[in-house]
């Protein structure tokens, strides 16, 4: 859009949504296509084969949620978002088995909520969609306190170009950045009280929290360059002018974040 190219914008657009039809609504889950054009069978949504069947290092339960880039169309899908909170809360406790010929790359399971592979990696901060940042942040303590480690084996998975540390990073900043394009960078449960970025032509954008603690996860309010801020996330062209954003953190959930308007 931004070159003028009209005709390929819509064209990727609609490859982009290309998603829609493999969803199942009658399973709730994201299913191979046959030749026939119907959904392949049998159909188990824990097992899977590494590299011969229709997911790759994963099986039904952690590719469903990989649409980052429309994270509201695939609510959509579910019917309803209490339908899509219900099956996505059953993510993370879920249990069942993968088959002997299962990936090693399944691992960092927190149900079939599999951190150890990067098709994962943006799912928790998913909640923030729906409007319920405070699911998120428990799940994303967990994640840092159990996943992470300064040993030999520190890592849940595979190192893959550096996402398992880069994950880290930002998340004990308190941001991630789920869909690809589009410049917004999602708030979470920073673990740092205060984290400073150069963000170039001598600004510096900070992050600071306020009574952070162990039990004190929950974002209950926050300030943009000092005026209240609602939203559970930041743009990016917000970040590069420089400022700071102030988190104050408590030890219950709060409404912070929870209006749609101020959903990602």
């Amino acid at each position: 859009r931004l070159l003028g190219k009209k005709a390929d914008a819509t064209y990727f657009e609609q490859r982009s949504k290309s998603y829609r039809k493999y969803f199942d609504k009658q399973t709730g889950f994201m299913r191979g296509i046959g030749s026939d054009g119907k959904f392949r069978k049998p159909f188990n949504p824990f097992s899977t084969v590494h590299r011969q069947d229709d997911y790759t290092e994963g099986n039904a339960w952690q590719y469903t949620w990989l649409v980052p880039h429309d994270v509201h169309g695939l609510v959509r899908l579910f019917g309803s978002e209490k339908n899509f909170v219900t099956k996505f809360d059953s993510l993370f406790v879920v249990s069942g088995d993968l088959g002997d010929n299962a990936s090693p790359d399944i691992s960092g399971l927190i149900g079939q909520y599999a951190h150890g592979n990067e098709p994962s990696h943006h799912v928790l901060y998913m909640y923030n969609y729906v409007g319920q940042p405070w699911k998120a942040a428990r799940l994303l303590r967990q994640t840092m306190k159990e996943m992470y480690k300064d040993d030999y084996d520190g890592l849940s998975g595979n190192e893959d170009v550096g996402q398992m540390s880069a994950w880290y990073v930002l998340s004990a900043m308190g941001l991630y950045q789920v869909e690809p394009a589009g410049g917004k960078y999602i708030i979470g449960s920073p673990l740092f009280d205060s984290a400073e970025m150069n963000v170039g032509k001598g600004k510096s954008f900070r992050i600071v929290c306020k009574d952070n603690s162990k039990e004190n996860i929950y974002v209950q309010s926050a300030l943009l360059n000092g005026k209240p801020y609602s939203k559970s996330y930041i743009r990016y062209e917000d970040m590069i002018k420089g400022g700071v954003l102030e988190l104050q953190m408590g030890s219950q959930p709060s409404r912070w974040g929870t209006r749609p308007a101020d959903r990602p």
